[in-house]
């Protein structure tokens, strides 16, 4: 019987995905790979001009000032990797310590939360990818097979009171209410 781990997803799987590995025999995070090629862009290419125009001019259009935001969003970084853990369990996923210093890329949510019930999810099978943002001055390139950030397995507590909303119901930001 499986206990914990990683798979490759469906779509990736002829795409010589490596497993995460842990780096050490002491390291706690397992080290997630990038599945593609991408470009993580500079926030300072969508321009403080644009920026401050959000910020300061309230008459604009609702979907004028969405268009801008969206210049900020933080790229998705596919893995190709999927994890399975018990019912009480998660997957958190943490950047690289050398990613702030070295390329001045951050985990744009902080942390990330892999839920259990997000294995084999039917809009995404459990693909498992990293928000970053840039902060550096020029685009960051990321190779298929460099390093992204790690994915530690831990466990958590139920409150006394504690009362769910039901089942998944479907991938990426699905299981809490906006």
């Amino acid at each position: 019987m499986k206990t914990r781990g990683f798979e490759v997803v469906t779509s990736f799987s002829d795409q010589n995905i490596n497993i995460p590995q842990r780096a050490t025999n002491k390291a706690a995070g397992y080290d997630f790979e990038a599945a593609n090629d991408v470009v993580i862009p500079s926030i300072w290419k969508a321009g403080l001009n644009t920026a401050f125009k959000t910020l300061l001019n309230t008459v604009r259009q609702p979907d004028e000032a969405l268009a801008d935001e969206k210049a900020f969003k933080p790229t998705l970084v596919a893995t190709g990797i999927k994890a399975y853990m018990g019912d009480s369990e998660f997957l958190q996923l943490a950047n690289r310590s050398s990613n702030p210093l070295k390329r001045l890329l951050v985990l744009s949510n902080g942390i990330g939360v892999i839920d259990s019930d997000y294995y084999e999810n039917p809009d995404n099978e459990g693909h498992i990818m990293f928000q970053l943002t840039n902060f550096g001055l020029r685009d960051v390139q990321i190779k298929k097979g460099e390093r992204i950030g790690q994915g530690i397995f831990l466990p958590f507590l139920k409150a006394d009171q504690d009362e769910t909303g039901g089942q998944r119901t479907g991938g990426f930001g699905s299981s809490g209410k906006d």
